[in-house]
């Protein structure tokens, strides 16, 4: 398993690391009886990606209209949600500019780290703390990681690829940067809906899997359709000078499709399922490798 390991990398956040050093409070906010419901209502936003709706709570009204116009689309009216977590806001000072991500679980509890962020969840009570830096992208990186440490769990994943819907059905369009994801996202055709130019969600449903549309951007910079649809192919994508598709036989596509996935966990197990939930996606969807040249008229080959 080791010499596969080795072979195969999962691909890790690249947004510059960074974190706050501090002690964590571990003391629960102290909440009333029976709450306002204006002024939970206020302070709390519940962001639904994938069918999984988190709550993320913040007394400070500017951060709080922040997170909703940062997740337009994905802002859900429900105030059910599986998961909650409690905001701290940290002074910018306190950033340190040279540390990686880093999740660990530690006597159950999930411990979150970068130079922006520190957050503690425990996923049995479905609650957790964030402390980070008055800005979205702190937060936009939990709710990344908290993500995939939930899909793992369910046979799905985040990976580094484009996704559209096109006739009912979802294509994905997966490559290191400069491969083209944006490019093929910016050049689709009216009839496209796009779900992401960067980073694709998905999740495994009865026998097939599904995409999803997520607001996390890449060079486009638009926020993808809160929309799903079930996948028909995974490309692989290489810029060329014609259009041409080619079948990637199955050791192949379960390699590049790991060197795409977003994991950060130091947890073997979860590892484990996540190169699992690889093969079983290969096995099911159709996997090619997709060289083009930058105009539209590479859509004409999927349909």
């Amino acid at each position: 398993m080791r010499g596969e390991a080795d072979a195969v990398h999962i691909a890790v956040d690249a947004i510059t690391a960074r974190r706050i050093p501090y002690a964590f409070a571990q003391r629960s906010r102290k909440r009333s009886a029976v709450p306002n419901l204006a002024t939970a209502v206020e302070r709390c936003t519940v962001i639904e990606i994938g069918g999984l709706p988190i709550r993320i709570c913040v007394d400070d009204p500017a951060f709080s209209r922040l997170l909703q116009d940062r997740y337009t689309g994905f802002v859900s009216s429900s105030q059910k949600a599986r998961f909650e977590f409690e905001i701290d806001l940290a002074p910018a000072g306190l950033i340190s500019p040279d540390d990686d991500v880093r999740v660990l679980l530690r006597s159950g509890r999930w411990s979150l780290d970068r130079g922006d962020f520190h957050a503690e969840w425990d996923a049995s009570s479905a609650r957790g703390r964030i402390r980070q830096t008055a800005n979205p992208y702190s937060i936009d990186a939990v709710l990344r990681i908290v993500h995939t440490l939930l899909l793992a769990k369910e046979g799905g994943f985040l990976v580094h690829a484009a996704s559209a819907v096109r006739n009912g059905r979802a294509f994905l369009f997966a490559g290191v940067s400069g491969a083209g994801k944006t490019t093929i996202a910016r050049l689709a055709p009216p009839d496209v809906v796009l779900l992401t130019d960067e980073i694709s969600y998905v999740r495994k449903q009865g026998d097939g899997y599904s995409a999803f549309g997520t607001p996390f951007t890449g060079e486009l910079a638009k926020v993808g359709e809160n929309t799903q649809a079930p996948i028909a192919g995974l490309y692989l994508l290489a810029q060329g000078p014609q259009n041409q598709i080619e079948a990637v036989g199955k050791a192949e596509a379960t390699r590049s499709l790991l060197g795409n996935i977003l994991f950060f966990a130091e947890d073997a197990e979860l590892v484990k399922m996540v190169f699992e939930s690889a093969f079983a996606f290969v096995a099911r969807v159709p996997v090619y490798r997709l060289m083009f040249v930058p105009d539209a008229s590479v859509w004409k080959l999927i349909v």
